[in-house]
């Protein structure tokens, strides 16, 4: 993935013994780097989530520890995202929290929108960060059929609208995923810029009401 021909905002997980690593290097290759923070899911098993995920059972102090910890472990960071976290974006008191770190650290924020009723755009809003909404997943179904109709669909809509903001993983779908959109690029380029997200945070599109 971080060898494609294309400026990439590279969402790293913290915590994890290839962190740093894998921020270091997507760094190196001129991307820029966000941390992927782990966030409870309305459904699903919390161990699913990686070590010192935010969840809504925490304190206050230990969401903010995490928070701190996460961004002091993911090298050149200068963004946050949610990774999972349909139950937490949708509770204003810990995203009121996540978003004031943010704003401590001069980070933006992407909603991954893996919930309709997420709070981060109202909250965003309220506390001054810039919030950047994720607008299509790649690979929400890992088969390549999926993955090429998804690719397909992001052409589609960049005829309707000036920015598509997509979401592409690593880990089982990575290679399929990477692969489409690299056969993918000559046609989006007709129809649109391939930019960083921080490109948008410092002149954002509106957001949801």
């Amino acid at each position: 993935m971080l060898s494609l021909p294309i400026p990439l905002t590279v969402a790293v997980m913290p915590f994890l013994p290839s962190t740093k690593e894998d921020a270091i290097a997507a760094h190196k290759k001129g991307h820029e780097v966000i941390i992927h923070m782990p966030m409870e899911p309305i459904k699903g098993k919390k161990e699913w989530l990686g070590p010192k995920a935010i969840t809504t059972d925490l304190s206050d102090e230990e969401i903010n520890n995490r928070l701190e910890q996460a961004i002091q472990e993911v090298p050149h960071a200068i963004g946050m995202n949610n990774h999972m976290g349909s139950k937490v974006t949708a509770d204003e008191r810990i995203v009121r929290l996540i978003l004031a770190a943010c704003k401590k650290h001069g980070l933006f924020y992407l909603d991954s929108k893996t919930n309709p009723k997420s709070v981060v755009p109202k909250i965003g809003k309220e506390l001054g960060v810039p919030i950047i909404e994720n607008q299509l997943f790649f690979d929400d179904v890992y088969t390549a059929a999926h993955i090429s109709k998804q690719a397909q669909l992001l052409i589609k809509k960049l005829q309707e609208k000036p920015i598509m903001v997509a979401i592409g993983h690593v880990g089982p779908p990575g290679e399929i995923t990477s692969r489409v959109i690299e056969t993918s690029i000559p046609k989006i380029r007709e129809h649109a810029d391939f930019i960083f997200l921080s490109d948008l945070a410092l002149s954002p599109p509106p957001v949801s009401k």
